[in-house]
């Protein structure tokens, strides 16, 4: 796991697998950890980075959206309770379990254990848009939908970290998700626009933290990908350094979930 400081109230913890981002954001004695990183020794190891870099304990934990993922950070801090858009809690509602059974199948694949398995706990449904406290500060919350059907984007205007969940990769394509679709996908893209033209840090969900100018570039990337991707099918050209077999793949399941409707 990488440590780096983005702002002296942000620190970014990216995983080994997949370069999945967690953010942690401070006000004063309050921080919330937003996602989490993925490996068991990286979220054992998480609290004690913290401790070192003069962090509190999170009070809090946010998730961008619902994907396993993204939820593990009371693996790190079981007192914590989670807090996500209102779409997320319905998502995590409606398929009880879910995310334990995926984290679970991950582990047998890689043969990785786990000392505790995962409970969610306490799920609070944040309104979205909307604003959530941290300390003196505030965290604006945006919609943000198309890769799955829920999620949120957390914006710390402070810091001028924006932090999107899985939009705006550098190494990974757009990705269609339960409930996601290439239309709903571009409206968020399009929503970010704003948000994006203020940050000086643009956190995605997997990949190296982005620069305004450099996110805006790949949105253009994202948006012209999923025009192609209705309009020519399997002969959409994927996006520049975006090629590769895996992201082959993503584009095969891409669109076989268009053709699923």
């Amino acid at each position: 796991m990488r440590v780096v400081s983005l702002h002296a109230d942000v620190l970014i913890a990216t995983s080994a697998i997949w370069q999945t981002n967690c953010a942690i954001v401070r006000s004063g004695e309050e921080a919330f950890a937003i996602d989490s990183p993925v490996l068991p020794e990286e979220i054992d190891a998480l609290p004690a980075v913290l401790n070192q870099a003069g962090f509190p304990a999170p009070v809090g934990l946010l998730a961008t959206h619902a994907d396993w993922d993204h939820l593990l950070g009371r693996l790190a801090f079981p007192e914590a309770a989670l807090g996500c858009a209102r779409s997320t809690a319905e998502r995590l509602r409606a398929t009880p379990g879910e995310a334990q059974r995926e984290l679970r199948a991950f582990d047998e694949r890689h043969y990785l254990g786990r000392p505790t398995p995962l409970s969610l706990g306490s799920v609070q449904a944040l309104e979205v848009p909307g604003r959530c406290e941290l300390g003196a500060h505030e965290l604006a919350l945006h919609p943000t939908e198309g890769h799955t059907g829920d999620g949120m984007a957390i914006w710390s205007a402070w810091s001028g970290v924006l932090v999107l969940g899985d939009y705006l990769s550098a190494v990974e394509i757009p990705v269609l998700g339960e409930g996601g679709s290439p239309e709903l996908y571009a409206a968020t893209l399009e929503r970010l626009r704003a948000p994006l033209a203020q940050a000086q840090f643009v956190v995605p969900g997997h990949g190296p933290v982005l620069g305004s100018e450099r996110a805006l570039e790949l949105l253009a990337e994202d948006l012209t990908y999923l025009r192609d991707l209705g309009a020519h099918g399997a002969d959409t050209r994927l996006p520049e350094g975006r090629s590769g077999r895996a992201q082959r793949s993503i584009h095969a399941a891409n669109l076989a979930s268009v053709a699923a409707g």
